[in-house]
């Protein structure tokens, strides 16, 4: 069924910007924001999606970023963003990760300075990890670990990057919501399980 999947706020339609697609099936997309300049009231076609793909995330780019995705069973690639051409609105993007046949990416983060890679887990288990420890590869890899998923952390829910000075919010399923400072999660190795959060 058809659900909200981005909200993305626009200051001006101008030259030189994109939206940057990801799928839950690790395809990617890039496409002249330009495109999307006059939207009808019954919306545009943003993407064609293959059969049971769904859009996860939108990101308003420059096409200099550094694109980051990351996968419940906790593989991640980072490529730069020139290397996915812009397609028009209709077309389906290009492979931005291979997943293995149980995996499929759970976020997409566009590199900032001065931040680190946060990744959150469904049991509450979370740690920050150094965009230096994430070498730029060519896209459609299948990445490097970035979280040792165990029984006791369960999956890859979420990722976020992240600076010192941030607040940060978790929302368990019951509506639980807990609020830390970023500078108090530790910043562990890609290969580590992380700590309870929650």
């Amino acid at each position: 069924e058809e659900k909200i999947t981005a909200v993305i706020p626009i200051e001006e339609y101008k030259e030189g910007l994109y939206l940057f697609m990801a799928t839950k099936y690790g395809h990617v997309k890039k496409t002249d924001l330009m495109q999307y300049e006059n939207i009808r009231r019954g919306g545009l076609a943003a993407v064609t999606l293959r059969e049971n793909d769904e859009l996860i995330d939108v990101r308003l780019t420059d096409g200099e970023k550094d694109v980051i995705l990351v996968t419940r069973n906790g593989m991640s690639i980072r490529f730069k963003e020139e290397d996915v051409r812009p397609l028009g609105r209709v077309s389906q993007g290009v492979t931005g990760i291979k997943l293995e046949d149980d995996d499929y990416v759970i976020g997409m983060a566009t590199s900032r300075p001065d931040t680190t890679l946060l990744v959150v887990t469904e049991n509450g288990f979370g740690k920050r990890t150094e965009l230096d420890e994430y070498k730029t590869q060519m896209r459609a890899g299948k990445g490097i670990l970035t979280y040792r998923v165990t029984e006791k952390t369960g999956a890859v829910v979420g990722v976020k990057l992240v600076n010192e000075t941030d607040d940060i919010m978790l929302i368990s399923s019951d509506g639980t919501i807990i609020r830390m400072k970023v500078a108090d999660i530790s910043i562990l190795g890609r290969a580590t399980q992380g700590v309870t959060l929650m």
